[in-house]
């Protein structure tokens, strides 16, 4: 793969998001569950937000969701995101029960529904970095 210029802000992974960006990098959204209590939760964290165990496992989700929330940017603040524009920002519901919130793309703003069907997309920023994004499902 051709390394090209990447002008955006990158994740910067640490021991509790690795796992995270890894899966991504493979094309699997990989989610943390619990491995005291099971529950599944989104953003990566050391802590379990139920039972406040540490214990970890990582869990392959299907990618698929719907759409929560969204809003539509018109001004760049970082100089990067200005061939973007207008860039819609969604917050998804998962269907393993938690919430993403990333870039929705190839979906006309006229379509735009709460409820509306999603799945994950992947889009290599660098050779290291892979971004989710989502579009509309199928």
């Amino acid at each position: 793969m051709e390394a090209h210029a990447y002008d955006k802000p990158l994740p910067e992974p640490d021991i509790d998001s690795k796992p995270f960006w890894d899966g991504l990098k493979n094309h699997q959204l990989m989610l943390q569950q619990c491995g005291a209590c099971g529950r599944i939760r989104h953003y990566p964290r050391p802590v379990c937000d139920s039972c406040y165990s540490m214990e970890v496992n990582w869990v392959a989700a299907s990618g698929e969701g719907t759409l929560h929330s969204w809003t539509i940017t018109h001004h760049a603040f970082l100089p990067g995101f200005k061939k973007d524009l207008p860039l819609l920002l969604a917050i998804v519901d998962l269907a393993e029960g938690v919430r993403m919130n990333c870039q929705l793309k190839g979906v006309d703003h006229a379509d735009l529904k709460i409820g509306l069907p999603v799945a994950i997309a992947y889009e290599a920023a660098t050779e290291d970095v892979t971004l989710p994004v989502f579009v509309g499902a199928q």
